[in-house]
Parts: structure tokens; sequence; C-alpha cells
């Protein structure tokens, strides 16, 4: 297989069946919520680029990164089939993914611990600092002054903000044109 064999598109619409079993085929399944299918459907339709690889049809690579189109993307996940590894497609994905966000922005991703040596072999640099604030379990707020919305901030949605000092809620109408950054990928 040779990479020029390969489509590589924007897909916005990659079903969740797709993409786990991407994830499962280049072992990112260990390191993402494969198991909880909701959040897998949440996190695909909130990326703003979503690029895949298909050889033939059948999905070989995936990628997908938010991004404000201005400064920075951030590249989520980048999964490529073991059997495909080593070919250059995921340097392919990366710069396509790139490209698609603007080449004016940033490229940022956290690398798995089996890649580290991957990224300086295609040009990326490391940054000598990261810090991360683990993610906190969900919690349904209903009761406490009302309830959050998924994508409040986008489009006119109503958004609960507390006061530090008093912990009082206040509502606030937050505007924004629901389109996300150029609309390259959703």
């Amino acid at each position: 297989m040779d990479v020029q064999e390969v489509v590589f598109a924007i897909e916005p619409d990659l079903s969740v069946e797709a993409f786990v079993d991407i994830l499962h085929r280049s072992t990112l399944a260990l390191r993402r919520p494969v198991s909880d299918r909701e959040l897998i459907a949440t996190m695909l339709r909130h990326a703003d680029v979503i690029v895949t690889a298909r050889l033939g049809g059948p999905l070989i690579g995936v990628s997908r990164a938010i991004s404000d189109f201005s400064y920075c993307t951030y590249l989520s996940d980048l999964a490529v089939d073991q059997a495909h590894q080593g070919k250059g497609i995921g340097r392919v994905l990366i710069r396509k993914t790139h490209e698609a966000a603007g080449l004016h922005t940033s490229l940022i991703l956290l690398a798995a611990p089996q890649a580290e040596t991957y990224y300086p072999h295609i040009g990326m640099r490391p940054h000598p600092s990261c810090w991360i604030a683990d993610r906190q379990p969900r919690l349904s707020v209903s009761g406490v002054g009302g309830s959050v919305v998924e994508g409040s901030g986008v489009g006119g949605s109503v958004v609960e903000s507390y006061d530090v000092k008093s912990s009082d809620a206040k509502s606030s109408d937050v505007k924004g044109s629901g389109v996300k950054g150029s609309g390259v990928g959703r």
C-alpha cells in the first residue's frame, strides 16, 4: 500500500461506530472512553475538524481537532490502524488537519507515550511545559438553580454562572453566531 492510494477527506459526520472501530484498531481506545457511546458522539459532534483516511472505502485513520481557526488548533485524536502505521498516513492526517484549521494556527497535541519519538521525526517540536487539569465526573445540577445545557454559550443559550463569594446563580444570555470557526468540519 502506498500513501497515494489513500483518500483523505474532511468528514464532519463520521459515525460513532467507525470512530470507535479505528480507535480500537490503532490502540488509542486504551486511552479513550470507547464504552461510553454518548460521550464519543458528543466528542465527534463538537469537533471542529475531522479528517479521515480511507483505503478503498474502509477507514484506516482519523484525526479529530478543536480549533478557533485563528490562533490555535488542538489535535485531540490521531489514530491510524496498526496494520497501516509507518506508511506516512499519520503525517498526512496531521498536515490535512492543520491545513483545514489554517496553517496560521499553532497545532498542539499531547503525544501518546509510545508515540513521543514520532512527532520530532515529522518536524514538530516539543513544548517544555504542559499542565493538565484532570476531568471531573459529570454532575447533574437539576434543583441547584437551573441546569447546565450542553453546548451552552453558543447561539444565545442561557448559561448559569455562579458568584464565587455568594454561590448565587445568575443567568446570562450569551450571544454568538452558533457557527464553529470557518465552518470546516461541521
